[in-house]
């Protein structure tokens, strides 16, 4: 999931710097809500593990 959020940003990057706002705009947007995504996922599977009573590697 991450390298989605990586593959938007870059795309948000191109579209920009070749003007077309909205599409920049847009992909930027995805890449930012499937960072915090997966940012939440890995948190809760720290958490998950933590719980489960194994050292965090």
């Amino acid at each position: 999931m991450l390298g989605w959020a990586l593959t938007f940003l870059v795309v948000a990057i191109i579209a920009a710097v070749f003007g077309f706002g909205g599409i920049a705009s847009a992909s930027a947007g995805i890449a930012q809500f499937l960072f915090f995504v997966f940012l939440l996922l890995f948190v809760v599977a720290l958490v998950a593990r933590a719980v489960r009573g194994k050292p965090p590697v």
